[in-house]
């Protein structure tokens, strides 16, 4: 990938909508498009495997879904999802084996950064592959997880994180595999620090992360919001999610955007992790999970702005830790990660062989 890529002025764009070869793909029969798709997806994965683990030697210097060696797994599951081709399970189960190792002793206990995602996609790949004692034990290493007292609720480094690992295993291999009294303690522990901090504020729920309220989904409401929509939730707590939602959309901003988070008025982000993009799958969940009208036409709303404005970054699910400035968009951090580099563009590439069932990667079942 290019170090910078400059914006593309929108004289120029028209000018070139004659020949662009975008236009020309959307043209053609949708199948010849999927088969297109496809191509490309493999192409990238191949270039994915050879440069995140087959150049290393099989060897992990980073574990995680987020950055790491697990995204190139998770990448591979998906597909073996798409084609069941045994050889990309085979090569997925074997990069997992080798993050299991790599995050013994790791202090991080979440999906995307933590070793419950190791756990999480292992036990997954051990299910497909039929492997009862390899399942067993990514199983019983996912119920020995403890998460430390003073953890946030967020999902890359908090409770979120954990009940997101938990939410994603249980979608692929059996609701009573990790049975509701595993997560319970959890799921209070995050209502709890929700409504403490909400006495200082109108809003339900609120939850800080390095000293912000953040209204991202990476770190703040809508990420908790959409993991807590998946667990066991007494009455009370269904409302108070509701109205931290009906709170989060009373206060958007008058473009239809988000916050980053409370108290920063800067209407620029446009990420996952930040703004509508994230908060948009968050409030097609509630819709469904609720039946409310209002989540069902504040998600348009929000799809509506991204589909206006567009995205920050070229080609990472995440917004990494450089921003657009100046007209210049920098390529990701890890250029062949899952979420900062290729590898997403990878998995859209497989989701858009079949586009109406294209999910957010392990974020949306």
């Amino acid at each position: 990938m290019p170090k910078f890529v400059v914006e593309t002025r929108d004289a120029e764009v028209a000018e070139g909508v004659g020949t662009c070869s975008l236009m020309s793909l959307l043209s053609l029969p949708y199948s010849t498009v999927a088969e297109r798709f496809k191509e490309a997806a493999f192409d990238l994965k191949e270039t994915i495997v050879m440069k995140t683990w087959r150049l290393s030697g099989g060897c992990v210097n980073d574990f995680t879904l987020y950055t790491g060696s697990l995204g190139t797994a998770f990448l591979l599951f998906k597909a073996y999802q798409v084609t069941h081709n045994r050889n990309d399970l085979n090569l997925c189960s074997e990069i997992v084996m080798a993050c299991d190792s790599a995050s013994q002793g790791s202090g991080n206990m979440t999906f995307v950064i933590g070793r419950a995602g190791v756990c999480a996609l292992g036990a997954v790949a051990a299910k497909l592959a039929g492997d009862e004692r390899l399942l067993h034990h990514y199983v019983t290493q996912f119920q020995e997880i403890q998460l430390p007292e003073d953890v946030p609720n967020e999902l890359f480094y908090g409770r979120g994180g954990f009940l997101w690992a938990y939410s994603f295993l249980n979608k692929h291999i059996g609701k009573v595999t990790i049975p509701s009294t595993c997560t319970g303690k959890v799921v209070s522990e995050v209502m709890k620090d929700g409504r403490r901090l909400s006495e200082k504020g109108r809003c339900p729920l609120i939850y800080e992360w390095n000293g912000k309220q953040h209204w991202g989904a990476a770190h703040g409401l809508p990420g908790i919001m959409h993991v807590l929509m998946d667990m066991e939730l007494k009455p009370d707590e269904q409302e108070d999610i509701k109205g931290t939602l009906s709170y989060m959309i009373k206060n958007r901003f008058p473009s239809g955007n988000y916050l980053s988070n409370e108290g920063n008025e800067a209407d620029c982000f446009m990420h996952w992790c930040h703004g509508a993009s994230g908060i948009a799958l968050t409030l097609v969940k509630a819709a469904e999970v609720f039946g409310d009208k209002e989540f069902l036409q504040a998600a348009v709303d929000a799809g509506e702005v991204v589909w206006n404005r567009g995205l920050l970054k070229r080609v990472g699910l995440c917004h990494a830790q450089k921003l657009i400035s100046e007209g210049e968009m920098h390529g990701g951090d890890q250029p062949y990660s899952l979420f900062e580099g290729i590898g997403g563009m990878a998995y859209l590439f497989l989701d858009m062989i079949v586009p109406y069932e294209a999910r957010f990667p392990a974020y949306e079942f």
